[in-house]
């Protein structure tokens, strides 16, 4: 079982950047769809980006294409998800999501096997 643990959110201004970190437990996280996901309260959990296993493509929530970037470095069992220009309308809690391939829509929380316990974006205006 893969454990996914969060890092690196905080108290930003609108316009700033942030990154965040997962660190999976194992190394068999490289066989995985790795996903950023956030949700604000009151709302659902919803997609952010996505890093696909076996074509390594990427993808991104309309709302994001253009201002985050997610990577991910298979030999430190890490995944990034640099965000800039953030606006305050995505505070937030973040969660990071891995899923093996194949298992139905990229952008459905519902399709990940494993989460992590979320870290707390918070995007002053």
């Amino acid at each position: 079982q893969v454990q996914l643990v969060e890092s690196g959110g905080g108290l930003v201004q609108a316009g700033d950047s942030l990154r965040l970190s997962c660190a999976a437990s194992e190394r068999t996280f490289m066989r995985y769809d790795m996903g950023w996901f956030r949700q604000a309260p009151g709302k659902d959990r919803e997609f952010v980006a996505v890093l696909t296993w076996a074509s390594g493509r990427t993808y991104y929530a309309d709302s994001v294409r253009g201002r985050f970037t997610i990577s991910r470095d298979n030999a430190k069992n890490m995944m990034y998800l640099q965000m800039n220009s953030l606006k305050s309308e995505e505070t937030a809690v973040y969660y990071c999501a891995a899923r093996s391939p194949g298992g139905g829509s990229l952008d459905s929380p519902g399709t990940y096997d494993y989460w992590g316990q979320g870290t707390q974006v918070t995007v002053s205006s």
